[in-house]
């Protein structure tokens, strides 16, 4: 039984092999020689700093958002469990 499953794991992989081998040369082709080259801009230390502090900035404010969205949340939770837990409880004590 387990012979078997492993010949047709190994015919599957074998299937996939070509598949890979057929997409190999799509999209501008597949070549190991190949070297892509990116130009960046220059960017100076003085925009680098800049950049940083608005992520910063932006990393804080969603951090404050997030917080004040999850205390709201876990307060309406909580009032809802509280105003359903009167009504389990009279439902009990009838």
């Amino acid at each position: 039984m387990a012979g078997t499953s492993m010949v047709i794991s190994v015919k599957n992989n074998l299937k996939l092999l070509s598949k890979r081998d057929r997409l190999k040369n799509r999209l501008g082709g597949y070549s190991l020689d190949k070297i892509t080259e990116y130009n960046l801009p220059k960017a100076t230390d003085k925009q680098l700093n800049a950049i940083a502090k608005r992520l910063k900035e932006e990393r804080k404010t969603r951090m404050t958002k997030v917080v004040i969205i999850t205390t709201i949340l876990f307060l309406g939770l909580l009032c809802a469990f509280l105003y359903s837990s009167n009504g389990i409880v009279e439902l009990l004590t009838y």
